[in-house]
């Protein structure tokens, strides 16, 4: 077996896993398709502007929860939506649940929730965050050996 195929085999066996285990959904792969020879980093480019937005999100959600006194949980709830839509449109399933415990936590303004979930996030954002990279780091080898990105259904 030659190093592209054993690369391609890999990136398979590596997307399968993060399917499996939740992490990416229908929505990602949708997103690969949409990459080709025009535009071979789509998805990675896509995937840089959400964790971009993640950090600004998480950094802007933890000042708020930090206030001792009247935190604004509107504010708060305004950040969680924004972060589970921009999950939801890249397909980081476990990512956009737990956006959903957080909103739920803000709706009920319970802060002690919301810092749980604020870790939960920040936990998510950083496995996710790795994952994705691997991936797309087997997408930049195959396509240096010459190969072509397999499309996995």
């Amino acid at each position: 077996m030659n190093i592209v195929n054993q690369l391609q085999k890999q990136f398979i066996d590596y997307f399968t896993s993060l399917y499996r285990e939740g992490f990416v959904d229908d929505q990602f792969t949708q997103l690969q398709k949409l990459q080709d020879e025009n535009s071979p980093n789509f998805v990675m480019e896509v995937a840089s502007l959400f964790f971009e937005d993640c950090e600004k999100l998480i950094n802007n959600m933890a000042r708020a929860l930090e206030q001792q006194q009247g935190v604004d949980f509107k504010q708060v709830d305004a950040s969680v939506h924004q972060l589970k839509g921009s999950s939801s449109s890249i397909g980081a399933t476990k990512f956009k649940n737990i956006c959903i415990d957080f909103r739920r936590s803000c709706e009920a303004q319970n802060r002690e929730g919301c810092l749980r979930c604020l870790q939960q996030v920040t936990h998510e954002y950083s496995v996710l965050k790795n994952k994705l990279q691997t991936l797309f780091r087997l997408e930049q080898q195959i396509l240096a050996a010459g190969g072509t990105i397999p499309v996995v259904e």
